[in-house]
């Protein structure tokens, strides 16, 4: 049984920095990405690994700011977000699948198993 469970969302100060994770059991050989949803808005795309080789693609909004990536030991992939401004404000969900292309990376569609999801909250 495949099983996402993200944690370290909290209130932070415009600028701060935060970490979150999502351990991942009963997957092998995936990909795993990070979406955020805000009150009213649809789920958007935030980052994505490939476990293999550490492929990484990011949205253009978090680009240079926030950071994919994984543990192999652990079976854990963080989101480290750097910078961070109010309109980062959004639950975040981790998401998992076995296949993904390069072009369908960033779409909701094209994950199978989702975590259910972490507050991170941005304001002063």
């Amino acid at each position: 049984q495949v099983q996402l469970v993200e944690s370290g969302g909290r209130l932070v100060q415009p600028g701060d920095s935060l970490r979150l994770s999502c351990a991942a059991s009963g997957l092998s050989s995936y990909f795993m990405g990070w979406f955020r949803q805000a009150p009213g808005k649809e789920r958007q795309f935030v980052a994505a690994i490939r476990w293999s080789n550490s492929n990484t693609v990011y949205a253009d909004s978090v680009k240079g700011r926030f950071t994919i990536s994984r543990d192999n030991a652990k079976n854990t992939v963080y989101l480290q977000m750097n910078s961070l401004k109010p309109e980062d404000t959004a639950v975040y969900y981790c998401a998992a699948t076995t296949y993904a292309s390069a072009a369908t990376m960033s779409l909701t569609s094209t994950y199978n198993y989702w975590g259910q999801g972490t507050q991170v909250t941005v304001s002063s």
